[in-house]
């Protein structure tokens, strides 16, 4: 018996069962990009590992033969693990925007007007930073690489694990991208009027120092430009951010639309009306 046809609701509402095939088919989209360009990260493993090594194998020229420096493999099956991570990886970045896509269409229905261009602002705003971020963190590694394998006393050689190191890698990547994206969580908490732009303003030195430790965290270097290569840049940005909460802010006072109104004459048992 041939299935009747389902119609569409006129007011645009989905039912439970629609919600969960849009979402299988949109996962199913971004799995199918992210297993596609997997195969370049799979073609290309010998050129993303060398660029990954090149640190350690600089460090090991630099320290000569008799202190051997270089990546192992803990067993017969973690060379093929690593080359499947680095592939997956590698799908993964090459296919986010197919996939970041596929999230903004998924919650694009629920979203007003107003909210969608806001919701498009920031997609568009956080992926550059995140990248940037990611690779101001590429610039700086070897770097790091290289005052941690000085810590090596002379005479032993040291066989840092390929796993270990390809995940410390990304954590330092991840880490760096995160930390590009402060503004935008600023700017959102004022857009929402939880964080206010005098508040943000009158904070800047306890920023400026949590910015500061975080920074000489990731940079255990013992010369401070390197810290202050990544301080300053996310410094800036959260100037930035004030500026565009302060901006935002003179727009909202002339149009009349402050986020904080509606809380305003509520008392302690009375609910927060929706927005």
């Amino acid at each position: 018996m041939a299935r009747a046809p389902r119609t569409k609701d006129p007011e645009g509402r989905m039912s439970l069962g629609d919600h969960f095939r849009e979402l299988r088919n949109r996962v199913l989209v971004a799995s199918l990009a992210v297993a596609a360009l997997s195969v370049v990260g799979w073609v290309f493993y010998d050129q993303i590992i060398a660029f990954f090594v090149a640190p350690i194998e600089a460090v090991s020229a630099e320290r000569g033969d008799d202190e051997l420096v270089t990546l192992r493999f803990q067993n017969i099956t973690e060379a093929f693990a690593m080359q499947l991570k680095v592939a997956i990886f590698s799908g993964i970045l090459l296919a986010s925007p197919v996939w970041l896509w596929q999230l903004w269409g998924f919650l694009l229905p629920g979203l007003r007007r107003q909210e969608k261009k806001l919701a498009l602002t920031y997609f568009f705003v956080s992926v550059p930073l995140f990248l940037a971020g990611a690779a101001l963190a590429a610039f700086t590694f070897p770097r790091l690489v290289a005052v941690l394998l000085s810590f090596t006393p002379e005479g032993i050689a040291n066989f840092p694990g390929a796993t270990e190191f390809l995940s410390l890698w990304l954590y330092f990547m991840l880490a760096f991208g995160l930390a590009f994206l402060l503004p935008v969580v600023l700017v959102g908490l004022n857009q929402v009027g939880i964080l206010s732009a005098r508040a943000m303003l009158k904070s800047w030195r306890v920023v400026l120092f949590g910015i500061l430790v975080f920074s000489a965290f990731m940079t255990p270097d013992p010369s401070a430009w390197t810290m202050l290569a990544m301080a300053a840049p996310v410094f800036f940005l959260y100037w930035c951010a004030v500026g565009v909460a302060f901006a935002l802010e003179r727009r909202r006072k002339r149009r009349g639309d402050d986020p904080r109104d509606r809380y305003a004459g509520l008392s302690p048992d009375e609910a927060t009306p929706l927005p």
